[in-house]
């Protein structure tokens, strides 16, 4: 279990994210299996793309682009709501690849950035056919905890 669990001063909740990764079940490579919020605010992200501000497509056929567009178009996005990456409890990395070597660069070059905090919640990476945009190598998925 990460952190210390559910704290209390006089009955009320005062840890507002617990991440667990159960003893009888793997350790994952930087991520949680479980996490928990207290009742509160959420914050969903759409996906967020690697598009600019103008909608244009940063990065074609250049998936380290890609991903350094996304961070930062996630941490401005978390910043709208007085958010970080901190308060993520929940990420989907979507990326246009069947092989491992692709899937896992993506996961170590996010992991690295700004938002890399984002991924030590319950995560997961998936290699998909498509995505939305033409030229579009990744998407990720954010959601996120806010204070009550």
């Amino acid at each position: 279990m990460c952190g210390t669990g559910w704290l209390t001063h006089a009955g009320a909740v005062t840890e507002q994210i617990v991440r667990i990764n159960p003893d009888r079940l793997h350790t994952p490579p930087g991520y949680h299996h479980v996490t928990v919020v207290a009742a509160g605010r959420v914050a969903y992200l759409a996906g967020q793309c690697p598009l600019d501000k103008s909608g244009a497509l940063v990065g074609d056929n250049d998936i380290n682009a890609q991903v350094d567009q996304i961070a930062e178009n996630a941490m401005i996005a978390l910043a709208t709501v007085d958010a970080t990456p901190d308060q993520v409890v929940r990420t989907v990395i979507y990326v246009v690849s069947d092989e491992r070597e692709v899937l896992s660069a993506v996961w170590d070059r996010l992991t690295q950035s700004p938002i890399g905090p984002a991924f030590t919640t319950a995560s997961t990476l998936l290699g998909v056919a498509r995505l939305g945009f033409p030229g579009q190598l990744v998407e990720v998925d954010l959601t996120a905890a806010l204070p009550a």
